[in-house]
């Protein structure tokens, strides 16, 4: 993060606080010394206006908003991003006609998001603080890797860990002491489509974010590789509420495994692989009618899917307070518009 960080200060940030907090005479005279970790891998001299700050580049204070701001426009721009891409190229578009599939959904799951988001900002700045003011094992470039063979390792280190924490805090967010008031939201969306992907409580998408940030404290980790995961780790989430079942792997925690989550919620709790969903019992195998165009949205798989999931919301939640986008009574009208449906028994209406 302190390179982006550098690189914003630069081109952004030093004008801004020199506009908003001038400084008073010349508090460094010239002299300050910017040890900026962008320099490790290209030249940046510091701007004209880098020392008319009241708060310096050092200032804990600026770093905590300058990376607030960075977390939650970043975090913005690339939730948007991502999952619009995914929902105009990728998302299978009949999961709209799913019976379970909610009224408004997408703008839902966006307000959701939109609103989560500068929350789970403000949650994650200590971190970011704490790796740009030096005490965590990032480094900087590779050959200051622990050994050669690290700058390879750390990816796989880097998934295994999160894979396992993010399982055990995911499946202790289902325990009924901590379901209803923390991780139901996300569970609101039972089809979820891209835009699902942050549409969680704050706290709950912060705590399953954690392993990512505790990572780097724990073990070492390069800068450009820290970057390029959580680019990867975004994608990914995306990737897993798209509703395209690509790919049958055993052990790939796909989409498919990720959709039977959403409909039967005790199932598939793991985030990349199904490792520890086979060893804590949670693993439940999709059905191969999803992986075949012809049936993964037909009739007979979607009443399977309505008939097991209302039962369950039964037992996990009680009342279904969700609001469906068809009533079980508009089967007809739907099919005479050309789009066969499954009924479903929601409270909402058609808009």
């Amino acid at each position: 993060m302190d390179l982006i960080l550098d690189i914003l200060d630069t081109f952004l940030f030093d004008q801004v606080y020199s506009t908003l907090l001038p400084a008073s005479g010349d508090p460094h005279n010239g002299n300050y010394i910017y040890n900026q970790a962008i320099s490790e891998y290209m030249p940046l001299e510091p701007s004209r206006w880098a020392e008319h700050s009241a708060l310096q580049r050092d200032n804990i204070f600026r770093q905590t908003i300058s990376l607030f701001i960075i977390a939650w426009l970043f975090g913005t721009f690339v939730y948007l991003t991502t999952s619009t891409l995914s929902y105009i190229f990728i998302f299978d578009k009949k999961s709209l006609t799913h019976p379970k599939f909610l009224t408004r959904q997408i703008p839902l799951e966006l307000r959701t998001a939109l609103s989560a988001i500068p929350l789970m900002a403000a949650l994650t700045v200590p971190f970011f603080l704490a790796e740009v003011r030096g005490y965590s094992k990032l480094y900087s470039t590779p050959a200051t890797a622990p050994f050669p063979l690290y700058n390879i390792l750390q990816y796989p280190l880097f998934i295994a860990f999160t894979d396992f924490c993010i399982y055990w805090i995911h499946r202790g967010e289902h325990h009924p002491a901590v379901y209803k008031w923390l991780h139901k939201r996300h569970h609101r969306w039972i089809v979820p489509s891209p835009y699902a992907s942050f549409a969680f409580h704050p706290v709950d998408g912060w705590a399953q974010s954690l392993p990512y940030h505790v990572f780097p404290f724990l073990c070492p980790l390069e800068k450009r590789a820290y970057l390029a995961l959580f680019g990867f780790v975004t994608v990914w989430t995306v990737f897993i509420h798209d509703g395209e079942y690509i790919t049958r792997s055993a052990i790939i925690n796909g989409s498919a495994c990720h959709t039977y989550h959403h409909l039967y919620f005790n199932y598939n709790y793991g985030q990349f692989t199904t490792l520890w969903d086979r060893l804590g019992g949670s693993y439940r195998e999709p059905d191969p009618d999803l992986f075949d165009p012809k049936t993964k949205m037909g009739k007979r798989q979607w009443e399977k899917q309505v008939k097991e999931m209302e039962e369950i919301v039964r037992e996990v939640e009680g009342v279904d307070e969700r609001e469906y986008l068809y009533e079980k009574g508009e089967e007809e009208e739907v099919e005479s518009e050309g789009v066969g449906r499954v009924g479903g028994k929601g409270k909402g209406k058609r808009e």
